[in-house]
């Protein structure tokens, strides 16, 4: 018997971080979807966009937003405008009008919006302006004669989301800092998993539940707990943190913005509401939406999720944009390029006189006994230290001289990926402040060219990280350019005819002298 589908639903702010991970989940859950979208160009990098209704249209629109709305059941309401003046209030404001109005003559079932949990104690007028903007929203769309449901969350911790950004480049990036007094406020904070099962869980909810509800996870904590449980979970030192009172919000973000990517524009919002403690009130929404087994995710578990995802997915997401994310704390190739932490490549490529098959059959043969097409004394160094620091070094070589399988080790690397004839990408083991990728590419450009490309990626860890990518950066033009063209030559010069034994020659012929003779 065929399961009938869910109830259609629309989505605003499918571009941004909470709907660009809703979406899926409720495709997963049986629902059909529809993304209102202003442009709907940015929705194409989506894995999940050949699934959807697009529509296009600003969330100003009256227009728009009532053809988007047309033949909806639940709609949600995800998007806000970002400021500190009086003006994105009023934006927000107007644009909450519009979409309850609407809702209404629609005959949409329920609204669901994501709003901010707010200190019961501090008068609204009071209160930050975005949080103030966040509640004023949820009021109006509570008052629109539209059942709807109102979730309210502090901190959200995943990739991309950008309190958790700043979490990361602040523990990051600095080993001992000078606070603003907000990193002693308490806060609830939230996995992002646990809010997209709230969100999906409220499409479901009785026509008679009108009202807002706390959500959080397991545990209250201040920012300067969770900068030192990140550092913990990232294998960090401990962080030494000092607040103090005279860093006001404004000069805080200004600082923020000078130590992390997260743009002040941002980061002044975020800081200014920091000052407000949030703590949930009440566990209500476990009434309509159950809780798992075991409960919401505690922090530890949520920082750890979404650094272990991060570090997982980080190449193929944030890199080749290859990959489908797997759970909902893995990065998108649409989140801001400031998410996601810091990732330091260097790139190269090559046009080839050579077949993309003879290219492929030097890439194959890499390493070990053939080398690594530059500056052999450079890496036989960088062999010698990793061996004096613990770590494998280059004795280990590789397991076959002509072909490699997923797994292996190849000196002081393990391979990671294999597209064969096209892409092989290696994972560093040698001792590193962090891990670190070699990719490379036998492709064809617009011309049918054969083309070489190459790309080392590097994720510091801590200010070490850092500064062993800037101490090394000099070099890389002797041994990954070199490396680049080395290989373009050597694939220039292996005969179809011959195969593989003529690859691992041309190959040897370049481990002495770096260079083709």
């Amino acid at each position: 018997m065929t399961a009938q589908p869910g109830p259609r639903c629309l989505v605003t702010g499918a571009t941004g971080y909470i709907g660009g991970r809703l979406v899926p989940q409720l495709l997963d859950a049986g629902h059909e979807v529809r993304c209102l979208a202003r442009t709907p160009e940015k929705l194409r990098d989506h894995p999940w966009v050949g699934r959807v209704e697009v529509a296009a249209g600003d969330v100003l629109d009256r227009e728009a937003v009532g053809a988007a709305l047309r033949d909806v059941e639940v709609a949600y309401y995800l998007v806000h405008a970002l400021g500190t003046g009086a003006e994105f209030e009023h934006t927000d404001r107007r644009a909450a009008r519009i979409f309850a109005e609407q809702a209404r003559a629609a005959g949409v079932r329920r609204i669901v919006y994501l709003g901010g949990l707010t200190p019961r104690d501090v008068p609204t007028g009071r209160l930050s302006p975005h949080l103030r903007s966040r509640t004023e929203v949820g009021e109006i769309l509570l008052a629109s004669g539209v059942p709807t449901t109102v979730l309210r969350a502090a901190v959200i911790i995943g990739s991309g989301s950008a309190s958790f950004e700043m979490l990361r480049y602040l523990t990051e990036r600095l080993p001992a800092m000078v606070t603003p007094s907000w990193v002693r406020t308490r806060l609830q904070p939230i996995a992002v998993r646990d809010v997209l099962r709230y969100l999906v869980g409220s499409a479901a909810m009785p026509s008679d539940v009108n009202r807002a509800f706390d959500i959080g996870g397991t545990g209250v904590v201040t920012y300067r707990d969770m900068m030192r449980r990140y550092a913990t979970v990232a294998g960090l030192p401990r962080r030494v943190i000092v607040p103090v009172p005279v860093l006001t919000p404004r000069l805080s973000s200004h600082w923020v913005g000078l130590v992390t990517p997260v743009p002040a524009s941002v980061a002044r919002p975020l800081a200014e509401s920091l000052r407000h403690e949030v703590v949930c009130h009440e566990h209500d929404i476990a009434d309509h939406v159950p809780d798992p087994p075991g409960g919401p995710l505690d922090v530890d578990t949520a920082l750890r999720l979404a650094l272990q995802r991060v570090r997982d997915a980080q190449v193929t997401t944030r890199w080749s944009s290859a990959s489908v994310p797997g759970a909902p704390s893995d990065p998108l190739p649409t989140d801001p390029d400031w998410t996601g932490g810091s990732l330091y490549t260097d790139e190269r490529e090559a046009v080839v006189d050579a077949s993309p098959a003879d290219l492929w059959r030097v890439i194959e043969g890499i390493g070990g006994e053939h080398g690594w097409y530059s500056f052999p004394l450079a890496w036989a160094v960088r062999g010698w230290l990793d061996r004096l620091v613990g770590g494998v070094g280059l004795r280990r070589g590789r397991r076959d001289a002509e072909r490699l399988r997923i797994g292996d080790s190849l000196d002081f690397w393990r391979v990671e990926e294999i597209e064969r004839g096209r892409l092989l990408r290696l994972r560093a083991e040698m001792r590193l402040p962090g891990p670190a990728w070699l990719e490379m590419r036998a492709d064809t450009d617009g011309s049918g060219r054969t083309r070489y490309r190459q790309r080392a990626v590097f994720q510091p860890r801590g200010l070490l990280g850092h500064a062993y990518w800037w101490s090394i950066s000099p070099f890389h033009a002797a041994v990954f350019g070199g490396m680049a063209r080395n290989i373009a030559r050597a694939a220039s010069r292996v005969d179809a005819s011959e195969g593989r034994a003529s690859a691992a020659s041309a190959s040897g012929r370049l481990t002495k002298g770096g260079r083709t003779r």
